[in-house]
């Protein structure tokens, strides 16, 4: 597989949806679908910051579809803790015919304690699914766990890197993930600028 020149940890090339989410061994998307549909359509994805929460829930968001569900995601960042009006009117409106609907929420710990309680309660009310991804427990079911091993970390940076000329060791990833504690999405930050200096070094022009 041939890249386009560039940086290959440039944000672009990180960003959920761009990276895909490697599995531990035995996991797979359509396993943690079953998982989800035997809880009701209720779970959470719990894990630190730049674990990969974001990549697996875009990852599983066309099995969800494949499974009859009508997903809508929504992302609240830092300082967003109410939810979009499109996000408030899904809770009250039927799904469509012969799909679930299911409010995708990442980042449901930023929500403030009135909002999480209200959307729960609209989608139990509405016999509707909800799925988030929290840094802390929020009280449903748990589907899933991130973290990041030395070796998950090596696999996503092969990804990045494959049909390149290498720019980063083995040793490097590992010392980046290590100084981040485990946060790969500022580990990938830091070797994003560990590639631009090298490229500078060797006097390579930066691709427009």
């Amino acid at each position: 597989m041939t890249r386009p020149a560039g940086n290959p940890f440039a944000t672009c090339r990180v960003r959920p949806g761009a990276v895909p989410f490697f599995f531990r061994d035995g996991e797979s998307a359509d396993g943690l679908v079953e998982r989800l549909r035997a809880a009701g359509w209720w779970g959470q994805i719990v894990g630190p910051h730049g674990t990969g929460k974001s990549t697996l829930l875009a990852a599983l968001l066309p099995h969800l579809r494949e499974a009859g569900c009508d997903p809508l995601l929504v992302v609240r960042h830092q300082g967003e803790g109410a939810l979009p009006e499109e996000a408030r009117e899904v809770p009250r409106r039927p799904g469509d015919t012969g799909h679930r609907r299911l409010l995708v929420i990442d980042g449901y710990e930023q929500l403030s304690w009135w909002a999480g309680w209200r959307v729960r309660h609209l989608c139990r009310a509405g016999g509707h699914g909800l799925l988030v991804s929290s840094h802390a427990d929020a009280g449903l079911p748990v589907l899933y766990r991130t973290s990041v091993s030395r070796e998950s970390a090596r696999r996503v940076v092969a990804h990045l890197t494959a049909g390149a000329a290498p720019t980063v060791t083995e040793d490097e990833v590992t010392a980046r993930l290590a100084a981040r504690h485990g946060n790969l999405r500022e580990a990938l930050f830091d070797l994003y600028d560990l590639h631009e200096r090298r490229r500078a070094t060797a006097g390579l022009p930066t691709p427009r």
